[in-house]
């Protein structure tokens, strides 16, 4: 493990840990949209799978503008959260209460997504790295869109079909 020094090194430390981050949820991603039974879940995990891609090669853009490696310590908290997703999945569930649970485990990551992408922007401002600062805060503003897509999904639909009784189809 590198040696945190100065704020650079904290900055490069979050940009790995991001990288790591998003690379595992690439790997997570697809499960997910094949448990997803909604329509609009599937549609919504599709898209962040093809924003992820992207994300993915903003960091290694970012990487190199530090002269950092995109690889590091890797992310055990990423890891830690797409555990627990997959240990719901595995559960005998609806498939209304399945999409539910999908959401939740998915707005975790993104609201930790946001947390890192928001911290490692400031790091980059502070340090006046502007155009680091602008693709960290590009890809702040897709992990914040995504958490409002799924909190929408599941207000408007997917937890009133969840609720023993409903009878919404």
């Amino acid at each position: 493990m590198a040696e945190l020094k100065t704020l650079h090194d904290l900055l490069s430390h979050e940009v790995q840990t991001l990288y790591s981050a998003e690379r595992i949820i690439l790997m997570g991603l697809p499960r997910m949209i094949e448990k997803a039974q909604s329509p609009q879940l599937k549609a919504a995990f599709t898209t962040h799978l093809d924003e992820t891609t992207v994300q993915v090669e903003r960091l290694e853009k970012i990487a190199a503008q530090l002269s950092i490696s995109p690889e590091g310590d890797g992310n055990p908290s990423m890891k830690g959260l797409i555990a627990e997703g997959e240990k719901v999945m595995h559960k005998d569930a609806t498939s209304e209460v399945m999409d539910a649970s999908l959401i939740c485990g998915a707005q975790k990551i993104e609201h930790y997504e946001i947390s890192g992408y928001g911290t490692a922007a400031y790091l980059a401002e502070e340090l006046g790295l502007t155009e680091v600062a602008q693709l960290l805060r590009m890809t702040l503003e897709e992990e914040q869109k995504t958490d409002t897509l799924l909190n929408n999904l599941a207000k408007s639909n997917i937890n009133q079909k969840a609720m023993p009784g409903s009878g919404i189809l």
